[in-house]
């Protein structure tokens, strides 16, 4: 399976290297698409038509904005797409464009957390009455731009824990873009996104990216935590979501019926 990566930061330079490499068996690198001036080193560099025409599938690193931009012409031109930037998926149409028009297949890698399946078997089995989600992220990487200076200034300088917003899992991700995609993880599996209630909080002392999810339902009661170490890259990503990536990607480019 011949693979390009959209984008090449913290997530998708470890993707890209680790699939040039040989990390992921049945997949071969045609290339990175790279917004920046200076290239990835060591790394061939695409033009997203060239990768289109190239690859079988690509992988979506970039965030929110681009999936948006380039997601749509992506699957329409029967190049599959694996989305890391879930929360942009808040977007119905973006979300319909993707899912519904194809030829080229969208998946979805749920990176930093776990435990969805549950979820989706039991809101298939009777539904969920309530679902909750709670990330705690060291207070600095979570300064955003709508923020206030005033704000900004708070969170970097902050002693002690801050809620700093709760509300629909649709709202959160939209604030939070490079933080919350858990949150749309979440209401993805449940299939409802003004169900999931997303909290995010800012804690300074957090030595730790958190994620506490509960959910009540017919089929039981349930509470899965994650506690991530932040990425040494971007600690506003955790460590582990790259190769959350990858061990997608191998269960893509595994022959039908073998385990990646």
């Amino acid at each position: 399976m011949k693979v390009a990566i959209l984008g090449c930061g913290a997530i998708g330079s470890v993707v890209a290297h680790a699939v040039r490499d040989g990390g992921v068996p049945g997949a071969e690198l045609v290339g990175v698409v790279h917004a920046e001036r200076d290239d990835p080193p060591g790394l061939p560099v695409l033009g997203i038509d060239a990768a289109i025409e190239q690859a079988d599938l690509i992988v979506e690193c970039a965030g929110q904005r681009a999936l948006a931009e380039l997601g749509p012409s992506i699957v329409a031109s029967g190049t599959d797409l694996l989305v890391v930037s879930i929360g942009a998926l808040a977007d119905d149409a973006l979300l319909a464009s993707l899912r519904d028009t194809g030829p080229g297949r969208l998946h979805l890698c749920s990176g930093a957390i776990g435990g969805l399946d549950v979820l989706a078997a039991t809101a298939r089995m009777g539904g969920v009455s309530a679902v909750r989600i709670v990330t705690t992220k060291k207070a600095p990487t979570l300064v955003q731009k709508w923020m206030g200076e005033d704000v900004a200034q708070q969170l970097r300088t902050a002693t002690e824990p801050v809620e700093l917003m709760r509300g629909p899992a649709r709202e959160i991700t939209a604030a939070f873009p490079a933080s919350a995609n858990v949150a749309a993880s979440v209401a993805l599996a449940v299939g409802d996104w003004d169900l999931v209630e997303a909290t995010v909080v800012a804690d300074p002392n957090a030595p730790l990216t958190s994620h506490v999810i509960t959910a009540e339902g017919s089929a039981g009661d349930y509470r899965f935590e994650i506690r991530n170490h932040p990425s040494a890259a971007n600690p506003a990503t955790s460590g582990v979501v790259p190769h959350a990536v990858l061990a997608a990607v191998g269960r893509l480019a595994a022959p039908t019926g073998a385990f990646a």
